[in-house]
């Protein structure tokens, strides 16, 4: 016969250490209570000597019986439904998360693309909806296949999206191998080297002093041109001029950057920035900045009337320029990697495909 359980009925159990509750079921749950705090009264059966308690939980059972028929009932908790996030609104968190943090508006950007095209796709596969607890690689595959039209883009969309959905699968351990999206390898791509950087600073000083002075510390000093250089202030320097101090908040590597500056670089520094304040920036003199974008507007200007410039010379190229100098002069990789700022040693070969070590001399850098 089928045991049924009768519903605001209380009984008085004991467990194994001599401790009385009052039992019973409601809305097919079952209840116990081991003082009257429930019902408002101060009545604990459990706290009283071994030899009383029993005589105090049957008062607390006959109180729970005059409760329930005066109406009492138990609260029921409510228990908030666990939301599930699906791939696209895990996409959309990190994503969040990130603009937050100190990286490049470029970078930025570009995970913001990489989420719309994501969106858009889980939209066209019909899989919205999916958790994240089930997403899987053969998606992410498709993804980067069917939205990448180079090599170099698939490498692109296939780091952006494992910086958006990867740590957030495998914390639940959904552990996703990325390893399995193959990227064809892509021909390298160098800015081309300038030949005659003197000639080329001269007429870029002609046609403009901040897009010289970019130039100028972009070679010598080997920094990059749009973050590094456009955000220089007289106070990175120190009060001669003879060394740069950048902090890793300031530098793609997050690595201190502390740069001896030649004697010629520091009497172009000294003529036009002595009497700026420590925090103004060297191009606006104020502690204003120009947009990210200012100095590739000047290039491109500069470009539509230059006479020196050759086909694929850009900013970047008086930067790589710099680093085949100091590894000419020094034959150390380890030197060129200091300089150059890179967290790593293979991201210095893609500029030489070259070797070798020690520490950064300013006889080291390049000179006009």
């Amino acid at each position: 016969m089928m045991k049924i359980k009768c519903e605001l009925q209380p009984t008085l159990t004991k467990n194994s250490k001599d401790r009385y509750l009052i039992s019973f079921w409601y809305n097919q749950k079952r209840y116990r209570f081991s003082s009257g705090n429930a019902i408002g009264l101060n009545l604990y059966p459990n706290q009283m000597p071994v030899t009383k308690r029993r005589e105090e939980a049957e008062l607390l059972l006959s109180a729970f019986k005059v409760e329930i028929i005066k109406g009492w009932r138990p609260i029921t908790k409510k228990v908030q439904p666990k939301v599930e996030l699906t791939i696209v609104d895990v996409c959309k968190k990190v994503l969040g998360q990130k603009l937050k943090l100190n990286y490049s508006n470029s970078y930025k950007n570009d995970l913001k693309r990489t989420t719309r095209l994501w969106e858009h796709f889980c939209r066209e596969q019909k899989i919205s909806s999916l958790g994240i607890e089930d997403l899987r690689i053969n998606h992410l595959r498709e993804f980067v296949y069917s939205n990448a039209p180079s090599s170099k883009s698939t490498a692109n969309l296939k780091r952006n999206i494992s910086a958006l959905l990867k740590e957030e699968a495998e914390s639940i351990g959904n552990i996703l191998k990325f390893n399995k999206i193959k990227v064809p390898k892509a021909a390298q791509e160098l800015h081309r080297p300038i030949d005659n950087v003197p000639r080329l600073l001269s007429e870029i000083k002609s046609f403009n002093e901040n897009l010289f002075i970019c130039c100028l510390l972009t070679y010598s000093l080997l920094l990059r041109p749009h973050r590094e250089v456009r955000c220089l202030t007289k106070g990175d320097f120190n009060s001669d001029f003879s060394q740069l101090n950048l902090s890793g908040d300031r530098v793609k590597s997050k690595r201190n950057r502390i740069i001896p500056i030649p004697s010629s670089i520091q009497l172009e520094l000294h003529r036009r920035y002595t009497d700026l304040n420590k925090i103004d920036n060297l191009f606006t003199g104020n502690t204003d900045l120009f947009h990210q974008d200012y100095f590739k507007g000047l290039w491109s200007k500069f470009k539509k009337q230059s006479e020196s410039l050759e086909p694929n010379q850009t900013l970047y190229s008086f930067r790589h320029t710099g680093a085949i100098k100091v590894f000419e002069k020094t034959g150390s990789l380890l030197k060129l990697q200091q300089v150059l700022g890179h967290s790593d040693m293979k991201v210095s070969l893609t500029y030489l495909r070259g070797l070798e070590v020690s520490n950064l001399d300013v006889e080291d850098l390049p000179e006009l």
